[in-house]
């Protein structure tokens, strides 16, 4: 069976706001048009997956069930909105973390490939045929790692990172959107270009 193109998304920032640090669904507020921007992908049947740096495991702010419960509590507020995501993937180790455990260089931890070839393998997509969006520069240096396209969102800290590519520090993505739901608009578009929908 041949791998699809999927979507591959950063979660704080770029589907909820980010409050430094979202160790609690009671912290839980979806960004506007996030909900939006899924469910375009659902409605072509496109997977989503989303791949997120955790690292306040790793400082001690929260625990790993804590993340997971706030992942199905984003899960749950996006299905009210008609939105689903596959899959969640996170990483929540950090090569400065205050508990050792989760001190480590980890290949999973962004822009490291790790998530985004597990998410591959797993439900069997092509990331040269897929997308990373996020908010952040590890997102777009993921994306050019596993040659995936990449759009930048202007939501979170997305206008630092775009002042930060036009300086040439990091990256230029493929697209900047306002938010998720341009982004979703654009990666069709760019889809049906290369024949991928």
């Amino acid at each position: 069976m041949e791998k699809r193109a999927g979507i591959f998304l950063d979660r704080d920032g770029t589907i909820n706001e980010d409050f430094e640090y979202v160790v609690s669904p009671i912290r839980l507020e979806l960004l506007p048009k996030a909900a939006e921007g899924i469910r375009l992908f659902n409605e072509f049947g496109i997977l989503v997956a989303v791949v997120s740096n955790q690292s306040a495991v790793g400082r001690g702010y929260c625990t790993e069930e804590d993340v997971e419960e706030v992942n199905r509590a984003l899960a749950s507020l996006l299905q009210e909105h008609g939105a689903k995501v596959d899959a969640f993937y996170y990483c929540p180790h950090h090569p400065e973390a205050r508990i050792p455990a989760y001190r480590v260089a980890c290949p999973f931890r962004k822009p490291e490939p790790g998530m985004v070839l597990r998410a591959a393998f797993e439900l069997r997509i092509d990331p040269r045929k897929s997308y990373v969006i996020g908010d952040m520069a590890s997102d777009i240096e993921l994306g050019r790692r596993v040659r995936a396209r990449t759009v930048l969102v202007r939501t979170g800290h997305g206008n630092e990172t775009l002042q930060r590519v036009r300086r040439k520090e990091v990256p230029k993505p493929n697209f900047v959107a306002e938010d998720l739901s341009e982004a979703a608009w654009w990666v069709l578009e760019d889809m049906d270009r290369r024949g991928l929908v």
